[in-house]
């Protein structure tokens, strides 16, 4: 079973399953925010089947567990949107956090507790993460302040821009410290999950991911995917307006190098609970990628604009090599060939 299974990793990871001749039943309640006109996703592989409703809902779940009883459970079904969270935060919190709660309460109200549950979480737990300066001290720097924001101050702690530098995120080191309502909504989430995982003795997997980007994503969601808005601003011939003073960093991993990690995290559970970091490894300003795609395009130099996102983290990287000793993940896709990927992908979405 696949929570959220009709939107971009759903899709994606429902295909990868169903090629292995496992049933798939997903679960999506369809948002048009997401999918614009509601309808069966052509994406979604044609032997998932497919039920649209709201996980938020006992009354939904009680229909669900009445037909299925899932062996393994995938939790994708969550609200993105680091900047929308802020001021839709009921929704974020009703539908990560309570939906999440329903669906653990349907279980034991049908006796059906899985066998193994994912959890995809997110690099946002971790907010600003840790720091270093130039002495060698680690430090956690916690939210930016909006007044620092408005004096064009982008390095979190109190030091001048450019004397710190991030440290990648590791689940074993890195503080969970989010500075959005969403981080906050996803921390709850992992929280609510390895209590009732720890006390119905069901293994749990819990995957943090970096920015995923590739064929697949949304190009109407104005809230999730700086890569996807980039190339459609860019291929309408438009400025990317690129924030802060174009130093923000982020890990870019391909949605195939995701579902790999997924399906390896899908075979034998491990007892008890483990807990990775997903990403490629590797640091990139939205500089970079933002001169990449309107290289592309042969749209306009992209513009440091100095606007800002409260609750916006400045540096976001994985340590990998947990994953790696764990998983034997492996990512593949470097960032110039995925978004060849993607961009060949748009143009094909485009022409039809």
């Amino acid at each position: 079973m696949i929570t959220g299974g009709a939107g971009f990793l759903g899709c994606a990871l429902a295909e990868a399953l169903a090629r292995t001749g496992d049933r798939v039943v997903v679960l999506d309640i369809l948002h048009p925010q997401v999918h614009a006109g509601r309808g069966r996703p052509k994406r979604l592989a044609d032997s998932a089947e497919l039920l649209p409703l709201d996980i938020t809902s006992s009354v939904n779940w009680d229909a669900v567990l009445k037909l299925v009883q899932p062996d393994t459970v995938v939790h994708l079904a969550a609200e993105t949107g680091t900047g929308q969270s802020l001021q839709e935060a009921t929704r974020h919190a009703t539908v990560n956090v309570v939906g999440t709660a329903q669906m653990l309460d349907a279980f034991l109200r049908h006796d059906s507790t899985p066998g193994h549950i994912l959890l995809a979480s997110s690099r946002a737990v971790y907010g600003e993460g840790l720091w270093r300066t130039e002495d060698g001290r680690v430090f956690s720097p916690g939210p930016r302040r909006h007044a620092d924001l408005m004096a064009s101050k982008w390095d979190p702690g109190d030091f001048p821009t450019g004397m710190v530098s991030p440290v990648p995120n590791r689940m074993d080191t890195t503080p969970a410290r989010p500075t959005s309502v969403y981080g906050a909504t996803k921390a709850a989430q992992e929280m609510v999950c390895s209590a009732w995982a720890a006390a119905t003795d069901t293994p749990l997997s819990i995957l943090r991911l970096q920015n995923v980007y590739g064929p697949g994503q949304s190009l109407t969601n104005a809230y999730t995917g700086i890569v996807a808005m980039f190339s459609r601003t860019a291929k309408q011939g438009e400025t990317i307006d690129v924030y802060e003073d174009g130093n923000i960093t982020r890990d870019f991993v391909h949605v195939d190098d995701v579902i790999s990690a997924m399906a390896a995290a899908l075979g034998p559970p491990v007892p008890g609970e483990r807990v990775l970091d997903i990403g490629s490894g590797e640091s990139t300003t939205i500089a970079t990628l933002a001169k990449l795609v309107a290289s592309h395009y042969d749209a306009p130099e992209p513009l440091v604009s100095g606007h800002f996102r409260d609750g916006d983290v400045r540096a976001a990287f994985a340590d990998i090599g947990p994953a790696k000793e764990q998983l034997g993940y492996r990512p593949i896709w470097s960032l110039l060939e995925g978004l060849d990927s993607l961009f060949s992908w748009i143009d094909e979405e485009l022409r039809q």
